[in-house]
């Protein structure tokens, strides 16, 4: 349990991706990185671990060792399907009450946000005479709820009721006119003059505390476990990881939940860009750089759909995980996810030689499934690339469920395949050595 407290504590602090990132980088910085912008001229040189934002949501980690051989990558990412303010979102009903005009970010499910403690977190743009500064901000305090409607005046809300996002989403804020306007608040919160707010990216989270629960302590619930999990469990495998002949490369992209088409998501040249920089500043050739990537490999880290235990029809009968059953394998033949004979041989020796447990994942062939972020990274940076992650329940949830020991083994997975080589002696044959550790 105590890593599960510890993922916990981490989700607690993160209530957005802005947020994800702050955390992940204070992680970083405390275990010796340099923290180097994208806009300064500073030569990465071999023996340091540095790391690198891009749109505050998005942060990418390396580790450079003295004669590189490969990369050995690990991805994620931090957002989560949630409720995004508008530009302009205070709206005033029947003179009294003032809600909220919200919109969807990525597929939520609606019912679930609703009669529940809400806040609002993200980041503003604050002008000061000729300087645009950023910052994020968390209003730490339940500050909103979207109430359903009872059901003596929608006597079919239990018949499979629809929502529709710009009425029944609308979450409750203040009664009065003369109350307190969200701004005024966040500029209270930051110390600032709400003149000086002249932009923002807020989005509603919910205030309910994780919690461990089952007969042994088994499970656990929290918001914004797809997919925080991931994105903990393999910073903790990049922080304990070994030394290595390899660059070791941690990822959590922003985005992954509408698309990952942003300057800043897994389809962006954020990737990239940074390892080419890498190759650069260490007189790498182009032609070395492409060498590189034949003997590298990639872990796309994403949670995974746990057997619902009210609804076992819904898997696929043989391809199905079981949290706290160790890491999940996902593969699509509509390369919805990236694994393939190369990745998946690479994955199950690493988890094997770590002692790690791990299951399959496939949808049911009359079910379409989702997709996540392995493959269109490989449109930018193509390497052989395995789609993992985390059995958990009510995936896209305001409150979702996992597994308690499920953190713990992608922790130890993540350590090994960092501690692993994967060498490309020709197309179609490879090997997988432990460098270090």
């Amino acid at each position: 349990q105590k890593c599960t407290k510890e993922l916990l504590s981490f989700i607690e602090k993160s209530p957005t991706a802005f947020h994800a990132v702050e955390n992940i980088v204070k992680a970083l910085e405390e275990r010796g990185a340099i923290h180097i912008e994208e806009t300064d001229n500073v030569k990465i040189e071999a023996g340091n671990t540095y790391c690198i934002t891009r749109g505050m949501s998005s942060v990418i980690a390396f580790t450079v060792p003295e004669s590189p051989k490969s990369f050995m990558i690990c991805a994620s990412h931090a957002d989560s399907p949630c409720l995004k303010l508008k530009p302009r979102f205070e709206k005033s009903c029947a003179g009294d009450h003032i809600t909220l005009d919200v919109e969807k970010y990525g597929g939520l499910i609606h019912s679930s946000w609703l009669d529940r403690p809400l806040s609002v977190a993200g980041r503003v743009a604050i002008k000061d005479e000729n300087e645009i500064t950023l910052k994020t901000v968390n209003i730490n305090k339940d500050l909103l709820v979207i109430p359903n409607v009872c059901i003596h005046f929608n006597r079919t809300i239990n018949d499979g009721y629809k929502y529709n996002p710009q009425t029944d989403l609308a979450p409750l804020f203040a009664q009065g006119c003369d109350s307190a306007k969200l701004m005024q608040i966040i500029a209270r919160t930051l110390k600032v003059d709400e003149k000086s707010i002249i932009a923002h990216d807020l989005f509603l989270y919910d205030r309910t505390k994780g919690s461990i629960w089952g007969a042994d302590g088994e499970f656990f619930s929290s918001s914004r476990i797809d997919n925080l999990q991931c994105a903990y469990a393999t910073l903790m495998g990049f922080l304990d990881s070994p030394d290595s002949d390899c660059i070791k490369v941690y990822v959590s992209f922003d985005n992954e939940e509408t698309g990952s088409s942003s300057r800043q998501g897994a389809g962006s040249t954020f990737l990239y860009d940074t390892l080419e920089r890498i190759c650069s500043d260490l007189g790498i050739s182009r032609t070395e750089y492409v060498a590189m990537l034949s003997s590298s490999f990639m872990l796309s880290a994403d949670n995974a759909h746990a057997l619902h235990p009210n609804h076992p029809e819904l898997c696929d009968p043989y391809n199905v995980p079981l949290m706290n059953r160790g890491v999940v394998i996902k593969s699509n033949a509509s390369q919805r996810y990236t694994t393939d004979a190369v990745s998946l041989a690479l994955i199950t020796e690493i988890c094997k030689a770590a002692k790690v447990p791990y299951q399959f994942f496939a949808n049911r062939s009359d079910m379409a499934g989702g997709s996540t972020l392995g493959n269109i990274s490989n449109n930018r940076v193509a390497l052989p690339t395995a789609d993992i992650g985390l059995a958990q329940l009510a995936m896209h949830s305001a409150y979702e469920s996992g597994g308690c020991y499920d953190t713990l083994h992608l922790i130890n997975c993540t350590k090994h395949f960092y501690a692993s080589r994967v060498i490309c002696h020709r197309d179609g044959h490879y090997t997988v050595t432990k460098e270090r550790g």
